[in-house]
């Protein structure tokens, strides 16, 4: 294709965030979509109101059916993975149907209005999760209102496809049915206003390979469809109009990268060792059973965190033993024995559940969730103790105890699994021996990682935590977003004490948090013994191919040069 610039405007560079790598050049199409007007009439007779939206839900139910369907026939089981939970949501009757009901009959809303108050609620609760995997979902429910609202109004969706090749496709942001429905075969890449690495647009368009940025500050009615564009998802850079020279650039970084892309599949099927031979292991981050597969599938050589949260997140009220049962199952059988490290249930204060009924709090990062939620909670968190314990015959489980801020805290979670496996031998129900360890995400843990290795099997680092926690600095928080960072030597210094607790104490100390893929700091982390590291499925192979230039040796003298910074920038300066 020629890449002939035929309009006039000056070149206009937008930074945002990488969420999926490559780069692509091409020529835009812009997704508009229109704002759907919710009514803000009375409803005079209650009861058809009530009918009117009981007729356009399960017009939506079948409609996500459909999709779903048709997703698993040419997409695969992963990607059906969302709308299958979104079904689950959408016929939950406890969080969804009945409350939109009771909205309807007892504050006289309109079926619109009652299904917009309701959805938008929990997409709300979604959006203020501090895990970045658990807030992207927020797309989801949004995603859910929408079909929901188009049915209750009667409206058409917005269809766009029939796209020419190299499309770069610019949207305010993309649900999973938006996501869905286009023709991904004709699209180069992809530049979003929202959307962080664990929406929906990141999963599809990693696991397509197709180039993607996030987080841009334009303005879409300014931007005409056919402008040439380059996306850059190395750099989360968005260039509008690129010049001729650019455009060079871009031809050589795209050849470049493709050298990259073809040398990184052989990586897939290796070991996770160091040039020198060190062996380690490179593990997966999951939220579902059906991620295991797709972790497989992309070379993982174990779980390193399996968020169970999901499974009560996406069921209606609280998963009973034998759902839970079934899910850790799955999982251990698809690994194969490789080892799956699930941590029990971190929700709460930020997290809500309306079937918890937790308080509202102030500051929900500092308060009542997690291993302190589960400790007063004693029949929630048996039955997932019980549940794991079942599970463990299935293959290699670990369990592990997320916001340990203390021994104590510890030694009563660890009593409570005592508990649950003297139960089920008592029942006559076979228990395998399991790796029991906790998160280090509180500095205090980290402080006292000394003590706590004496009584676990292992350590996970969970850097997402542990950085905002030590420097007070709210990762989501756009106005503090510079002081986020694993490369401040206070983290560093944290990770290593860590580390070196572990190390001391027989017991092996992995990762899970995002710095755990970062290219620079792996060789850091590993230097310091941290020889587990798990991440986003399709960030595996080349993390597995920066381990592979790695000097064992070299990576232990690096740590003692970053532990002497006394700054961010000197870190950096250190590792580029």
């Amino acid at each position: 294709m020629a890449w002939e610039n035929k309009d006039v405007k000056q070149v206009s560079v937008y930074q945002g965030k990488a969420i999926s790598p490559g780069v692509a050049m091409g020529h835009i199409a812009v997704m508009r979509k229109r704002t759907l007007v919710i009514p803000d009439y009375v409803p005079e007779e209650l009861e058809a109101e009530k009918t009117r939206f009981r007729v356009a839900h399960t017009a939506a139910v079948e409609e996500t059916q459909a999709l779903l369907e048709s997703t698993k026939a040419s997409n695969g089981a992963g990607q059906a993975e969302i709308l299958d939970a979104q079904l689950t949501l959408l016929q939950d009757e406890y969080s969804v149907v009945e409350p939109i009901l009771e909205k309807i009959g007892d504050e006289r809303c309109n079926a619109a209005h009652a299904a917009d108050s309701v959805l938008s609620e929990i997409a709300a609760m979604f959006a203020q999760a501090d895990d970045e995997y658990l807030s992207q979902r927020a797309a989801d429910v949004k995603d859910i209102r929408e079909r929901l609202l188009l049915h209750i109004l009667e409206q058409e969706r917005v269809h766009f496809d029939a796209l020419p090749e190299d499309t770069i496709l610019v949207a305010a942001e993309l649900t999973p049915s938006d996501t869905i429905r286009l023709d991904l075969r004709h699209i180069a890449g992809i530049a979003t206003e929202t959307g962080g690495y664990y929406s929906h647009t990141g999963i599809i368009t990693r696991n397509l390979g197709i180039p993607a940025v996030s987080g841009l500050e334009f303005d879409l009615d300014a931007i005409e469809d056919g402008t040439c564009a380059i996306v850059d998802g190395e750099t989360g850079r968005f260039t509008l109009s690129p010049s001729e020279a650019e455009r060079q650039v871009f031809l050589r970084e795209r050849e470049g990268l493709a050298r990259v892309v073809s040398n990184l599949e052989q990586y897939r099927t290796r070991k996770s060792c160091t040039a020198d031979g060190v062996e380690g292991c490179i593990c997966a981050n999951i939220g579902t059973p059906a991620d295991a597969m797709d972790a497989m599938q992309k070379g993982a050589e174990g779980i390193g965190l399996m968020r169970s949260e999901f499974l009560y997140m996406d069921h209606e009220g609280l998963p009973d033993e034998e759902t839970q049962f079934a899910a850790y199952r799955e999982v251990l059988e698809t690994m194969a024995g490789r080892p799956v490290i699930v941590r029990t249930l971190d929700i709460g204060g930020d997290k809500d559940l309306p079937a918890l009924a937790l308080p509202k709090e102030d500051n929900p990062f500092l308060g009542f969730r997690a291993i302190r939620l589960c400790l007063q909670r004693k029949d929630l968190f048996r039955v997932q103790l019980r549940a794991l314990l079942r599970a463990s015959v299935y293959g290699n489980l670990h369990i592990m105890f997320p916001m340990i801020s203390s021994l104590e805290e510890l030694r009563e979670a660890k009593a409570m699994l005592a508990q649950a496996r003297e139960e089920l031998l008592a029942e006559g129900v076979c228990v395998a021996p399991v790796k029991v360890g906790i998160m280090i995400e509180i500095p205090s843990a980290a402080l006292l990682a000394d003590c706590l290795a004496k009584e676990v099997d292992f350590f996970s680092i969970g850097t997402n935590d542990l950085i905002q926690y030590t420097l007070a600095a709210e990762r989501g928080n756009a106005s503090v977003e510079y002081l986020y960072t694993p490369y401040q030597p206070a983290v560093l210094r944290l990770i290593a004490m860590a580390a070196k607790a572990a190390e001391d104490n027989g017991i092996f100390c992995g990762m899970c948090g995002e710095a755990a893929a970062d290219p620079a700091l792996l060789p850091v982390f590993w230097g310091m013994g941290i020889h587990e590291l798990s991440m986003s499925a399709g960030s595996i192979t080349r993390a597995r191919m920066v381990l592979a230039s790695c000097d064992d040796h070299a990576c232990r003298e690096l740590v003692h040069k970053v532990l002497a910074c006394t700054s961010s920038e000197q870190v950096k300066q250190i590792l580029n």
